[in-house]
């Protein structure tokens, strides 16, 4: 039995060199900055958590990725882990408290709880002519926002590790994560990767919050950010987000429209070549659940919960 149940990802905490920099690719990348010390740069999305990145400012690496609790209560269970800090207040913007661990592959994983939250931003969207409603948008043009996605909350991160079994289990094991799909190569021993989402009962989730990848390299592959619907998704980051980000020095685009053996997905990738962003940040709309029928997946016997839309 775990620990503790994580309820959603939090944040990833990176640093980097120059916070300006950074704070204007993510801007661009089309989150809002929520605060900023002389030390750290805070960006938040549209939904109301108060944030969803963090920089800090040092030489380029990954530190970690955090998760939310419900309660202190499930934080002083959490603190008899091994390794495991006591309890501690948060003493930066948003506030709130946090136990810190470190997985196996040396990074740190906060769990927190009570981080105070802030007014949701409201975006507009000219609505979307359907199969149902042929004439929703009747005598109005559809015209394309120019400038970043509205980035709306984080949806997962990515780590690879060459200790892919441990740091699954160690996922599992202590955060209360359980299997969407194990990723498979020739026989199902073979495992190259690993989808695991929260366990809330009979609340619907994200197919995944956590992806392992096996790998001889260790680090952050990536995090990504969910945008509001598939126009955002397939249009601003490619066409207009893209052209944004493409005007800062250091920056290499690619764009990836796909669906993935984990569901239906359509991400457009924005990366920073230069050192000092360690993260891949992608624009996502949420993923379905069901892999198709030729996937090589490995599924648990309770199967996988859905998204919800």
């Amino acid at each position: 039995m775990s620990y503790v149940k994580v309820s959603d990802i939090a944040y990833g905490r990176l640093r980097v060199p120059d916070l300006d920099v950074m704070e204007e690719f993510l801007t661009r990348f089309g989150m809002v900055r929520s605060e900023r010390t002389a030390n750290a740069l805070y960006m938040r999305g549209t939904d109301p958590a108060h944030h969803i990145h963090i920089s800090e400012k040092g030489d380029p690496k990954f530190i970690g990725l955090a998760y939310y609790v419900d309660s202190e209560d499930d934080l002083a269970r959490l603190a008899k882990a091994p390794g495991a800090s006591g309890i501690e207040s948060m003493d930066e913007p948003g506030g709130g408290k946090r136990v810190r661990l470190t997985e196996p592959n040396g990074y740190q994983i906060e769990v927190v709880t009570g981080i105070a939250s802030v007014k949701p931003i409201e975006v507009k969207r000219q609505k979307l002519n359907s199969g149902e409603l042929p004439t929703a948008r009747a005598g109005e043009l559809m015209r394309l926002p120019h400038g970043p996605a509205h980035v709306k909350r984080i949806g997962h991160g990515v780590l690879m590790s060459s200790r892919f079994k441990e740091t699954v289990a160690w996922f599992r094991d202590t955060l209360g994560m359980i299997c969407s799909d194990d990723v498979y190569v020739e026989n199902k021993d073979n495992l190259i990767g690993s989808f695991n989402r929260c366990d809330r009962g009979d609340t619907y989730v994200d197919h995944h919050v956590f992806f392992c990848l096996n790998s001889p390299k260790t680090g952050l592959n990536h995090m990504s950010f969910e945008v509001p619907d598939i126009e955002v998704a397939n249009l601003e980051p490619v066409f207009e987000g893209g052209q944004n980000l493409g005007r800062l020095r250091g920056h290499r685009r690619t764009t990836v429209v796909c669906g993935s053996g984990s569901g239906p997905r359509i991400r457009a990738n924005s990366i920073r070549a230069t050192a000092a962003v360690s993260s891949l940040p992608q624009p996502i709309i949420r993923s379905a659940a069901f892999p198709p029928k030729n996937a090589r997946t490995s599924r648990p016997p309770c199967g996988t919960r859905p998204s919800n839309f």
